[in-house]
């Protein structure tokens, strides 16, 4: 976002030139808008390149871009360990903040993880018309970029949407968010892939060998080796410390 400030094609006129206006228009312009908004703004240093594009446009739509993919991510996330409360996740309870369907009563809609994933669509198509905007033969032609006002519309539409719904996002979804403690633990200790920390002990095809076998009996991969007695309880509860897991020994 800085190279937008810092490279104000104002004070060019005809394609760069400069012609017909004061010399000092330019940096003139831009001590007035640093005044004003707070930003450093300054004049470009190449009149010609910032009139004929606008990479440095392109570069910050680009920059939050990938902040919106981001958070789609994660309110995908949370969207689906929000699913429940029953035939899903229900690792989180999300906030109530529309609650109840048209048709089904008593449901909890993710709107607002739902509401940051459609900001994503609109900013990466935004993104996909800065872009357009700034391709040579269509926005760029030779010494003048005549797609800017485009592109500054677009621009200033993806900085309005994620601001407003990053705090939307965290304000009405992200700090009322509650974790489901004993459900998301009880994923954990029925997960067969808890086998994993065994391989090492036991050798992996004994480790698959488990992972089968309490799969076919419906038991946890800690109750098919205490019932096997194929480990010692303690040495077992270590290895299937699912914490540790996360953080492996270097």
């Amino acid at each position: 976002m800085v190279r937008l400030a810092e490279n104000l094609p104002i004070g060019g006129t005809a394609v760069g030139t400069g012609i017909n206006t004061h010399p000092r228009f330019g940096k003139l312009v831009a001590g007035r808008l640093s005044k004003a908004t707070g930003v450093k703004f300054s004049e470009a240093a190449n009149h010609f390149e910032a009139q004929a594009t606008r990479d440095c446009v392109v570069e910050a739509s680009g920059e939050l871009k990938t902040i919106a993919v981001s958070l789609s991510k994660i309110a995908n996330d949370i969207r689906w360990l929000g699913s429940g409360p029953r035939c899903g996740l229900y690792e989180l309870s999300l906030p109530s903040i529309q609650p109840g369907s048209s048709i089904m009563p008593g449901k909890v809609n993710p709107v607002i993880c739902e509401s940051v994933m459609q900001v994503a669509c609109q900013v990466i198509g935004n993104d996909t018309a800065i872009t357009m905007g700034a391709m040579g033969g269509i926005g760029s032609l030779f010494q003048l970029n005549v797609a800017m006002p485009m592109m500054a519309d677009n621009l200033m539409q993806t900085i309005d949407l994620l601001a407003n719904v990053s705090r939307a996002f965290v304000d009405k979804c992200i700090k009322g968010l509650k974790l489901n403690k004993a459900i998301a633990s009880g994923f954990v200790e029925k997960s067969l892939m808890m086998c994993t920390s065994l391989a090492p002990e036991i050798g992996y095809d004994e480790a698959a060998k488990v992972a089968k076998g309490a799969f076919a009996s419906g038991l946890t991969v800690r109750e098919y080796v205490l019932k096997h007695k194929l480990l010692d309880p303690k040495r077992l509860d270590e290895l299937l410390d699912a914490r540790s897991m996360t953080e492996p020994e270097k």
